[in-house]
């Protein structure tokens, strides 16, 4: 979620200090092929919606599919949106309106609805109607909002009625999902597709976070209003774990989601690179304190998800090659890519997803 405030404060700190230090180092611009990567669909936008936690998920997979089978295969971000307002739906009718509302969920909510819904592929639900270019989820959340706050203001609990009334409202801005289809001359239910064709066990992917108020190698919740369901299945490491996981699982072939902050003074527009100004923090001082003093004072948010697709050392640094879905980043002659310094990733990222073997090494000592 995106504060108001917050921007405004880091808008005026960067108009003050200028870029920050660590990119002026750099001797050229960076761009994908100066990274060492692996296979992703090229990336594509997420339109005027707040579905940047599908398209990073579901681009993740992506990769997986074509990681365990080979196979390149193009997935619907819109499938999953669709079921995640169902299920938001009844979280929100058997909990009585205590949930927030709105367009953003979080990384593992993806496989979540795996479990109970599988997939599709794009070529098979799009979410878009004949003659509609890019994702407007505005007017259709309105709605949806309005009708369920109808229902708590009635009191008119029943998730059946309030269900179809949702689809209904999905079905006309979305159309509705197939529930049997044909992939390559095979008839597939969505389940199958992921399963027979995809080869994807959703089970087979972590969640991992790094917050020093709970305690480290254990399960806890993730404190954020996406994660509207409560989930409390995150891995929580400490800072150096964290960055840990990502140098070990990007150089060893597993690309992985992450989401957080990515409203900060220390994004270079000109050049896509993101990275720590030294006057918020100098490299030495980035530990668990630091971290979680920007999660307590809300100048760290978790408000965007990226797929991590590959990286690079420059210097003594890694720098990590992003696909990113953002609409504004469509502008650029490299259009959806940003390079993120390792310094970013260990202070301002809150958490991220992926395939179990690639965390093995930290999950070694938490899982006995």
């Amino acid at each position: 979620m995106k504060r108001k405030i917050k921007i405004i404060f880091i808008l005026f700190i960067a108009s003050f200090y200028g870029v920050a230090q660590d990119t002026t180092s750099l001797k050229a611009s960076l761009t994908p092929d100066k990274f060492v990567q692996y296979w992703f669909n090229e990336p594509v936008s997420q339109g005027n919606s707040g579905t940047c936690w599908s398209f990073a998920t579901t681009s993740f997979f992506e990769s997986e599919i074509y990681r365990i089978s080979g196979k390149k295969i193009k997935l619907s971000e819109m499938y999953f949106v669709y079921w995640e307002y169902i299920e938001r739906t009844k979280y929100y009718i058997k909990h009585k309106g205590n949930c927030t509302l709105g367009e953003g969920s979080e990384s593992n909510a993806v496989p979540r609805l795996m479990l109970d819904y599988g997939a599709l592929p794009l070529s098979e639900y799009s979410g878009l109607k004949a003659n509609e270019a890019k994702h407007n989820h505005a007017a259709m959340v309105k709605e949806i909002i309005s009708l369920l706050n109808e229902i708590k203001l009635h009191a008119a609990w029943n998730d059946s009625i309030a269900v179809v009334q949702v689809k209904e409202i999905l079905n006309k801005y979305m159309l509705a999902p197939p529930s049997i289809f044909k992939y390559e001359g095979i008839t597939c239910t969505p389940s199958f597709f992921l399963r027979d064709i995809c080869s994807i066990i959703p089970t087979d992917y972590y969640s991992f976070m790094s917050n020093n108020e709970f305690t480290f190698n254990e399960k806890a919740e993730l404190i954020e209003d996406d994660n509207w369901w409560h989930g409390a299945n995150y891995y929580n490491v400490n800072i150096n774990d964290f960055s840990k996981i990502v140098k070990s699982a990007i150089k060893n072939g597993y690309t992985i989601c992450i989401c957080g902050d990515v409203t900060e003074p220390g994004f270079d527009f000109e050049k896509q690179t993101v990275v720590v100004p030294e006057y918020d923090i100098p490299t030495d001082y980035i530990d668990d304190n630091a971290r979680q003093l920007r999660f307590s004072n809300g100048t760290t948010t978790d408000d965007h998800c990226v797929h991590l697709v590959g990286y690079t050392l420059i210097g003594n640094k890694y720098w990590f090659l992003i696909k990113d879905s953002n609409i504004g980043g469509f502008n650029k002659k490299f259009s959806g890519y940003k390079y993120v310094n390792e310094d970013y990733i260990k202070l301002k990222m809150m958490n991220l997803l992926l395939y179990k073997y690639g965390a093995d090494e930290i999950l070694n000592k938490i899982i006995k």
